[in-house]
């Protein structure tokens, strides 16, 4: 999808097949424009790697404090939103990882949710700079993220058996950390800690994130075909238990209510599409 507003260019790339394990998807965008472009980015429990190639790119956090993005920077899992602006002349390639591609690039999966970092404080030597160096070089966004591929091979570790498990495991109804741990004949509680230790969150977490994930999408196609929400309707299907619950979780996830989602919801990115 490759999206224009005056001179503002964003595009969401595809992965190949060999690494959809490894990441949901790339997004690029660059400002050419004199303008300085604001977004909001959903929640999404995934950690993303950012490379900024231009003026420096902005992240704005809930506590009112900026952080700007030099070369590159990890952060995530991402579970409640935030805004960043692209200010005129800036560029950036994100990188998407998907469940565990994290943890098995880095062995920890919930490193770096408090405190941004760069990637190269998590590893012996400063592969992401000369990564960032090589990248520069390049124009077209398709041959960078095709290098950034053939790049990230030597690092990546075997999937835990575990999270392969736990990760195909996605009936709403089933108990993930129950089944599992049934299957390899090991307690609950040592699974919880595998799942969060190589996921980042816990399968408590995930499973309200995705109730309010279902609840985005259903309310992007009523709104799409008609000009009026059955909030009733949103609370049935979704599991909630009121209407109350409901703007609880729009409150913590992206700090707005459901009636503003739906005014506002151009300006937000939906960082994951599943």
């Amino acid at each position: 999808m490759l999206a224009h507003k005056s001179k503002y260019i964003s595009l969401r790339i595809a992965v190949p097949t060999d690494y959809e394990e490894v990441f949901s998807h790339f997004y690029y965008a660059k400002n050419n424009s004199s303008d300085n472009i604001s977004k909001t980015l959903l929640p999404s429990f995934q950690t993303i790697l950012i490379f900024n190639f231009g003026v420096k790119a902005i992240l704005h956090s809930k506590y009112n404090t900026e952080l700007a993005v030099d070369k590159c920077l990890v952060i995530g899992p991402i579970k409640q939103a935030f805004d960043y602006s692209l200010p005129p002349n800036s560029e950036i390639l994100v990188a998407n990882f998907k469940d565990d591609a994290f943890y098995r690039f880095f062995g920890n999966a919930s490193i770096a949710e408090h405190l941004p970092l760069h990637p190269d404080d998590l590893l012996d030597e400063n592969c992401f700079t000369a990564l960032w160096v090589e990248l520069n070089k390049i124009d077209d966004t398709h041959r960078r993220v095709e290098f950034m591929l053939e790049f990230c091979k030597p690092y990546l570790k075997q999937r835990h058996t575990i999270v392969e498990k736990l990760t195909n495991l996605k009936n709403e109804n089933l108990n993930p950390i129950k089944i599992v741990a049934s299957q390899q004949n090991q307690t609950e509680r040592n699974i919880q800690l595998t799942h969060k230790k190589t996921l980042g969150f816990t399968a408590k977490e995930i499973c309200r994130y995705q109730r309010f994930l279902k609840a985005i999408q259903l309310i992007q196609n009523i709104a799409s075909n008609t000009s009026k929400i059955d909030w009733f309707e949103i609370i049935s299907q979704c599991g909630y238990y009121d209407q109350s619950q409901l703007i609880h979780d729009f409150k913590h996830y992206i700090n707005i209510s459901p009636t503003k989602y739906i005014k506002f919801q151009q300006d937000i990115c939906m960082a994951k599409a599943e």
